[in-house]
């Protein structure tokens, strides 16, 4: 049963084939028989120290294209735990929680038509989609063949983050849209991230006072699919006005601009074909995306000397996000802003797909028939903000707003839980600062990965928005070596 959810969880019959497909670093990478990408629980900076360790080995040749380098680098499975790579992408919680929740509640026993779909996420979208449409012939064959009633099978994709954007060109580009019946996206940046950008641009430090990452810095910048993940919409400051990535005149710092051109024509593929499939009398509603709403969200830039000064405000508006992903970059070309398709959850990036509301939004969708939901009030909506990475010895503070519109912002009892690498769950109440503002700290972390979650005293779990943070130490800068 899901805390929080529903009132039972009982078996939810679904003949199709489900197919997960996780986001960037989602995939447990091998090389020559060892495992050099696979963080554990509780293990996140070992799994940064062995991928450091490998990196130059890692890193991809220019002009790779939708090719595979031949390096012996292969997929071993999906990532289980929390995992981050500084310089890369923030900290993400890992997929065991989704996979024992879909076995538990819709897959037959055993979970034959459940794939995990693992790929090098260091490679273009557009390779690792050609890999996901051969793997879903041979499954969805499979799965069609062992039953007499299951001969009208299709798939139902469920991608995080990045996993969107392979999904989407399996769908729209490679023919999938025949036999996908849903496609549900997690947080995915259908146009793009700002923080992606500012990966290959600035590089990474440690904290405020940290030294840059290097030799991360120059792997993320060899990485096709990581520039796939740039904003394909105008979000940099030019004289006259915003410009696109590719716009900028001379180019970005550090950034291959073949790359970055390459990178918007993937995403104009994608849009050209999904608008075509609607036009040709295609559903709109083939891609569901889930939407984390209300946090704050980096959504533009201005470029100062090799660094990005990112802002939470286009053209002078906050559209608020999930923490990574603008709000409305969200949502595929085909879905209007204010459709119903969408669902929202008041949930941050890397904690997207393990909210409790986002699974409510998923069960609906996977359910053949509504359930009955917790008779409840609806949760108070709240926004928070840590820092993604902090060093050792410094506090971590949590910063809490809630909206404004709603009568008592500025009057409730707002609870903040901290849970570390050792399990142990540290409790406080932030103090009240008016007009629906809220802080507090967490003192004394030892370096590793910590989850935040904040409620509004009285809401129920569903209303819980969690935060990931990574704790590092500057005197453990292992990514340098």
């Amino acid at each position: 049963m899901e805390s929080g959810g529903y009132h039972a969880m009982r078996r939810e019959s679904v003949e199709d084939l489900v197919v997960v497909v996780p986001g960037i670093m989602g995939s447990r990478l091998g090389l020559g028989g060892r495992e050099v990408w696979g963080p554990s629980p509780g293990a996140v900076w070992q799994a940064v120290r062995t991928f450091a360790g490998s990196v130059r080995e890692l890193a991809l040749p220019k002009d790779i294209g939708d090719d595979h380098p031949g390096d012996g680098v292969v997929p071993l499975g999906l990532v289980r735990s929390l995992h981050a790579l500084p310089g890369v992408w923030p900290l993400t919680d890992g997929y065991d929680t989704l996979l024992d929740w879909l076995r538990g509640g819709f897959t037959p026993r055993p979970a034959a038509n459940l794939v995990e779909f693992a790929y090098d996420w260091r490679l273009s979208c557009r390779h690792n989609a050609r890999l996901l449409a051969r793997r879903i012939d041979e499954a969805l064959g499979r799965w069609q063949a062992s039953a007499p009633g299951r001969a009208d099978a299709r798939v139902r994709l469920i991608c995080h983050s990045m996993g969107g954007l392979v999904g989407r060109y399996y769908v729209e580009c490679l023919g999938g849209a025949e036999v996908t019946r849903r496609l549900i996206t997690l947080g995915t940046p259908h146009r793009g991230s700002i923080g992606a950008l500012d990966s290959l641009v600035s590089g990474h430090r440690l904290g405020r006072r940290g030294p840059r990452v290097g030799l991360l810095t120059g792997f993320a910048r060899s990485l096709p699919s990581l520039h796939q993940l740039v904003p394909d919409y105008a979000c940099l400051d030019g004289p006259r006005g915003l410009l696109k990535p590719p716009e900028v005149a001379g180019g970005l710092p550090g950034v291959d601009p073949e790359l970055l051109e390459d990178a918007a024509k993937f995403h104009e593929d994608i849009r050209d074909a999904a608008l075509a499939r609607v036009r040709r009398g295609g559903s709109d509603r083939l891609c569901l995306p889930v939407v984390g709403v209300r946090q704050p969200t980096p959504t533009t830039a201005a470029l100062e000397g090799e660094r990005l000064r990112l802002r939470d405000t286009i053209k002078g508006t906050d559209e608020g996000g999930d923490g990574r992903v603008p709000q409305f970059a969200a949502f595929p070309a085909e879905v209007a802003l204010d459709s119903e398709t969408a669902r929202q959850a008041f949930a941050t990036h890397g904690a997207l797909k393990t909210h409790t509301g986002v699974r409510e939004g998923l069960f609906g969708l996977l359910a053949p028939a509504p359930r009955v939901y917790r008779g409840a009030d609806p949760a108070y909506p709240l926004s928070v903000r840590i820092p993604e990475q902090l060093p050792a010895g410094e506090p971590l503070p949590v910063a809490v707003q809630a909206v404004e519109d709603r009568s008592g912002a500025d009057a409730l009892a707002v609870r903040a839980e901290l849970t570390g690498p050792d399990g142990i769950a540290h409790r406080r109440t932030l103090r009240n600062l008016g007009g629906g503002r809220y802080a507090g700290q967490f003192a004394g972390l030892e370096p590793g990965a910590y989850r935040v979650s904040v409620h509004a005293a009285g809401d129920t779990a569903s209303g819980t928005v969690t935060a990931l943070a990574l704790i590092g130490d500057d005197e453990d800068d292992v990514c340098d070596r």
